[in-house]
């Protein structure tokens, strides 16, 4: 074990890894890779600039401090952090890849399994309290708090030890026949194990997601109002984008698990199915702003203040500005819409 331990410093180890299962180790920088590099980049900032807002408006309006928010701006802290770590994983790649050591690629596709995981987790946790409030009709009460950020607590610390595993001791240093041609230095056990994990969650997120479908369906009308029939669509939305955006990525790794070395060429593409999956995190904060009035609104208030200053500035250099109405505050939201107790009312009128 200390052998392998030794070898993570090593210099020459990524090159050796990427030349037995790559046919072609060609790293130059050609005009389309650069294009692409740059479009990623710019797709990540997207993502990260997204869910920066949504954490902002959960953490500034105490309105939003409730168990499907917490959740909310877990997923958005998470999804932040994926689009960070995509793009480091961007900037570290081609021609820099055989220059790293084992622990620095370690550490860079590491970052990204623990973000991405993080999301899953997330979206898993999501489904739970869509499954409490609708199929048991029950609010988290303010009691509950510390079991709610525990829950967010272990979904990081779970994610963090899957991610972890590989720089842990479980890869394929010292073992080149069992390496993914995809990930090289990662062993094909750890990722069947991933990709099992992450299908098991799948299948829990539809097998809720089904369980809210028929609770609703065969409910009385005070349960099945629009609201609750509004909060079905929305969950239904988040688990096909999930799904979709997914779905290849899964399918790749599994394939990586099942072909032998250099036996599947479309493995060396297998950054685009990833990229694609990324997009789930650019994604998540539209659906759920897209579903909420309030939260739009608050996610949107950083821009009309943007706007209301740059229609001042306007104003002083002799140009008309707009001036714009400001946003009511949480406590007028709330006196404007009576916001009663009844969960499927709460939720339909704030959330989703």
């Amino acid at each position: 074990m200390g052998n392998v331990y030794s070898e993570y410093l090593s210099p020459s180890k990524v090159k050796e890894h990427y030349n037995y299962t790559k046919e072609n180790l060609d790293t130059t920088e050609t005009p389309s890779r650069q294009v692409a590099s740059a479009l990623i980049v710019i797709l990540c900032c997207a993502i990260v600039v997204e869910n920066l807002l949504v954490l902002i408006a959960v953490a500034r309006n105490s309105k939003f401090h409730s168990a499907m928010y917490l959740f909310l701006g877990n997923l958005a802290a998470s999804d932040l952090l994926a689009g960070v770590a995509f793009i480091a994983n961007t900037l570290l790649s081609g021609s820099v890849t055989l220059g790293l050591t084992p622990v620095q690629w370690f550490a860079r596709e590491g970052s990204a399994f623990i973000t991405l995981s993080a999301s899953v987790f997330s979206l898993l946790a999501i489904a739970i309290e869509r499954h409490v409030a609708i199929a048991k009709v029950k609010l988290y009460g303010s009691d509950k708090s510390c079991r709610m950020l525990l829950l967010i607590a272990a979904s990081w610390l779970i994610s963090l030890v899957l991610g972890g595993l590989p720089i842990l001791g479980w890869n394929c240093l010292g073992h080149l026949e069992a390496c993914s041609t995809v990930l090289p230095l990662y062993a094909k056990p750890y990722v069947l194990c991933v990709v099992t994990i992450f299908s098991v969650i799948l299948s829990a997120i539809v097998a809720l997601y089904i369980r809210i479908y028929c609770v609703v369906r065969s409910s009385q009308a005070d349960v099945a109002g629009p609201q609750t029939l509004a909060l079905l669509k929305t969950v239904t939305i988040v688990l096909g984008v999930f799904i979709f955006c997914w779905l290849p990525a899964f399918s790749i790794l599994l394939l990586d698990y099942a072909c032998p070395v250099r036996a599947c060429p479309v493995l060396y593409q297998a950054h685009y199915f990833f990229a694609f999956a990324t997009l789930n995190s650019l994604l998540n904060p539209v659906i759920y702003t897209w579903r909420s009035r309030d939260l739009r609104r608050e996610v949107l208030r950083p821009l009309q203040c943007w706007r209301r200053a740059a229609g001042v500035q306007g104003g002083r250099d002799g140009t008309p500005g707009h001036r714009l109405l400001p946003l009511r505050s949480s406590s007028s939201l709330e006196r404007g819409t009576h916001m009663p107790t009844s969960p499927t009312y709460l939720e339909g009128n704030t959330m989703v």
